[in-house]
């Protein structure tokens, strides 16, 4: 078989995604999707022993590893362009194994598509990231004071101290691959980490899978790899002793296995190889001991009776809580919903179904000018609590300190000094303590 490596870009700029082949160009595709502020290196100690059977295909995500800064703001984006970009290669059928935000990636192939998938590996995933306000005040941060911050502190979410402190070279190269992220695409890849959310549809997944997380993941670990298991109905856990959250890097010889042992054995037959021809699966080996069993699927429940669509015009208030979450952050919202009774509970609803499902959902101004807009009226009405909130969500819409600045000294000149002294102190106190990395 003829062994080749192919990199390029693909040509159209909204669908653009760098990548590589490695492998036998007629054997079957196995596609590595990278994790958030990696490149496609992540993999390089995988490849050798992949590339014994596959046709590797990774690609890097929008600004990292210096591919084009086209920012997706979803996960279901990046996976349109990853889709599209094998169109364009004539690659139609694969397997697929990612880590984290890549590993989300697979999911939502699984779930979206999949007729294209022959076999799944999910790697430090999750079928929910966290909560949505973590990752957009990563956003606030970035925006704030660039990726140094996330930079510095990476070697820490992805080793162990151990593996840190005896592998010098590697921890400033994960640092050095940070740094060099495009901000604005880092941002926008947090945006689709807060806004996934596949918990519900798992049972759908209908392709095998292997769960993959190493013991000592602190930002998913086992916790989120049992959730997977337990949703997917065909898929196995594997758990690798001593390595944190960038596990392919940190035990890669464990992981080759795990990956080589799962995708020969759970391969389903008649995928297609790189050529467009159909190839037999590779010849099965042993199950591994250290991977568990499918865990049983639950029973099943009774749906309930589908309600009738409403005529007219529907009720924004679902709509309305969705924004409130996105713009105030779910812990905000949280506090304010759990606080109320049958006194104050109409007046929260009034809130959410009409100034957030009403006004501003209007597609007439976008988010960062109804943030202007509304930290000035706060301003001229002298509501000070209102107005560290909404410089929160100011912040979270896209707004940089400077330009808070900007809107107060603005607001300064018809609202009166008094009014935007105290909103200066306010607005001071909230940007401090919303833009200065965790240590």
């Amino acid at each position: 078989m003829r062994r080749e490596r192919v990199w390029g870009v693909s040509e159209t700029p909204s669908n653009t995604l760098q990548y590589r082949f490695d492998g036998p160009e007629e054997a079957p595709v196995l596609i590595l999707g990278p994790s958030l502020g990696t490149t496609w290196h992540m993999w390089d100690r995988q490849v050798p022993e992949l590339t014994k059977q596959w046709r590797v295909f990774r690609f890097d995500l929008p600004g990292h590893g210096g591919a084009p800064a086209h920012p997706a703001g979803s996960v279901g984006e990046l996976t349109a362009r990853l889709l599209a970009t094998l169109e364009g290669l004539g690659v139609h059928r694969f397997g697929y194994a990612g880590c984290a935000l890549g590993g989300a990636v697979g999911i939502e192939l699984a779930l979206r598509h999949p007729e294209r998938l022959a076999s799944l590996a999910l790697i430090a995933a999750s079928p929910r990231f966290g909560t949505a306000d973590e990752f957009r005040q990563r956003g606030v941060i970035v925006r704030t004071n660039g990726l140094d911050p996330m930079a510095r502190s990476a070697p820490e979410r992805w080793f162990t101290g151990g593996y840190a402190a005896a592998q010098p070279a590697i921890t400033e190269w994960a640092v050095q691959m940070v740094r060099t992220t495009d901000p604005g695409c880092y941002i926008a890849a947090c945006e689709a980490l807060a806004s996934f959310d596949v918990r519900a549809g798992l049972g759908s997944v209908g392709v095998p899978t292997l769960v993959l997380v190493g013991s000592e993941d602190q930002v998913t670990g086992p916790a989120e790899a049992r959730t997977l298991v337990a949703g997917i109905p065909d898929a196995r856990l594997a758990v690798v002793p001593g390595a944190s959250h960038l596990v392919p890097v940190e035990q890669p010889a464990a992981v080759t296995d795990l990956l080589v042992r799962h995708f020969s054995t759970a391969w389903q037959p008649g995928f297609e190889s790189a050529t467009g021809q159909t190839a037999l699966p590779a010849a099965p080996l042993q199950p591994v001991p250290s991977v568990a069993p499918a865990q049983p699927a639950p029973v099943a429940e009774i749906a309930p009776a589908a309600v009738p669509p409403q005529q007219g015009r529907p009720d924004p208030y679902d709509t309305g809580l969705k924004v409130r979450r996105e713009v105030l952050g779910d812990a905000h919202v949280d506090r304010v919903l759990a606080g109320t009774d049958d006194f104050s509970g109409d007046f929260q609803e009034l809130v959410t179904r009409y100034a957030w499902g009403e006004v501003w959902e209007r597609p007439g101004l976008d988010r960062r000018t109804r943030s202007c807009v509304t930290l000035t009226a706060l301003v001229a009405g002298g509501h000070l609590d209102e107005l560290a909130v909404h410089t929160r969500a100011a912040l979270r819409n896209g707004l940089t300190p400077v330009e808070i600045k900007e809107v107060l000294l603005q607001a300064a000149v018809y609202c009166g000094l008094p009014a935007a002294n105290r909103a200066f102190r306010v607005a001071q106190q909230v940007v401090r303590e919303e833009t200065t990395p965790q240590e």
